[in-house]
C-alpha cells in the first residue's frame, strides 16, 4: 500500500448495537461506568477514522429492563416505556463521551423530547450520517413490546446499513453459554434459521426474522479494545450470522 493512503473500510455504513449492560459497573451490573463508556467511545472514534458511517442503538438493561419490571408487578406497557427512557439516558452518556473524543454526534429518539434530543426522522438521520456524524437512536421503536434488538434491526434497515455489529462480553455466538460451560463451541458463521431453531442467544426472534427477511448480516463480537476497528478493516472477528446462500 502506498504510504499515506489507507484501505477502504469493509463496510460503508453499519449499525452498532450495544447492550445497556456494556455500560454498567462490572461488579454490580447496573448503572453507568463512565470509564467503560469512554473506552467504547474511543473505539468508535478510531472506527470513524476509517471512514465508516456509524449508527448506534444502546439498550437500557443497566438501568431497567421492561420485562423484569413487568415480572415484578409493573404493567407491561408502562415497564417498556420506562425501559425506553433508560435507553435515552445511556444514549446521552454515549453522546457526551463521543463528543469528548471529537466525534460529532446526534441523538435521535423515537419518543418526543425536543429539549434533549432530535425526534427520529429517517431522512435527517441519513443526512447526519452522510456528513460524517454518528447518530445514536434512542427510545427503541417508540412502542411497547419491542426490544432494542428489534429497534436495532429496524433502524439498520431504514438507514441502509450493510451490517449490524453487535458488541458483547463474549467472543461470538456459541452453542451454549461460554460463561457457564467451558466446553462451549463458538461458530465462525451461522445461519439465521439455525439461530432461531436452536434458540441461540444472538438477538431476539423478531430481530433475527427481520434481518433474515431482508438479508441483513449480523456480526456478534467481543467489545474489547480494538475489535471494532479490526472488524471494519476486514479482519475475521466474532461470528457472522447470515443466510445459507451467503447473503
Amino acid at each position: 500500500m502506498v504510504e499515506g493512503l489507507k484501505a477502504a473500510p469493509k463496510y460503508k455504513r453499519v449499525l452498532l448495537k450495544l447492550s445497556g449492560e456494556a455500560f454498567a459497573d462490572p461488579q454490580s451490573g447496573f448503572g453507568i461506568d463512565q470509564r467503560i463508556v469512554a473506552s467504547i467511545a474511543r473505539q468508535i472514534a478510531e472506527a470513524k477514522e476509517l471512514g465508516t458511517e456509524l449508527g448506534i442503538v444502546v439498550g437500557g438493561g443497566n438501568i431497567i429492563r421492561g420485562l423484569s419490571a413487568s415480572a415484578q408487578g409493573a404493567a407491561r406497557t408502562t415497564a417498556d416505556y420506562m425501559g425506553m427512557l433508560a435507553t435515552v439516558i445511556n444514549s446521552l452518556a454515549m453522546q457526551d463521551a463521543l463528543e469528548k473524543e471529537g466525534v460529532q454526534t446526534r441523538v435521535q429518539t423515537a419518543i418526543w423530547m425536543q429539549e434533549i434530543a432530535e425526534p427520529y426522522i429517517r431522512r435527517r438521520a441519513m443526512r447526519h450520517l452522510e456528513k460524517g456524524r454518528v447518530v445514536i437512536f434512542a427510545g427503541g421503536t417508540g412502542n411497547p413490546y419491542f426490544s432494542t434488538d428489534t429497534s436495532a434491526a429496524l433502524r439498520a434497515l431504514e438507514i441502509d446499513a450493510e451490517a449490524i455489529l453487535k458488541g458483547t462480553r463474549v467472543d461470538g455466538v456459541y452453542d451454549s453459554d461460554p460463561l457457564v460451560n467451558e466446553d462451549a463451541n463458538m461458530f465462525d458463521t451461522v445461519d439465521y434459521i439455525e439461530v432461531l431453531n436452536r434458540g441461540l442467544k444472538v438477538m431476539d426472534s423478531t430481530a433475527i426474522s427481520l434481518c433474515m427477511d431482508n438479508g441483513l448480516p449480523i456480526i456478534v463480537f467481543n467489545l474489547k479494545a480494538g475489535n471494532i476497528v479490526r472488524l471494519l478493516s476486514g479482519e475475521e472477528v466474532g461470528t457472522l450470522v447470515h443466510s445459507q446462500n451467503g447473503a
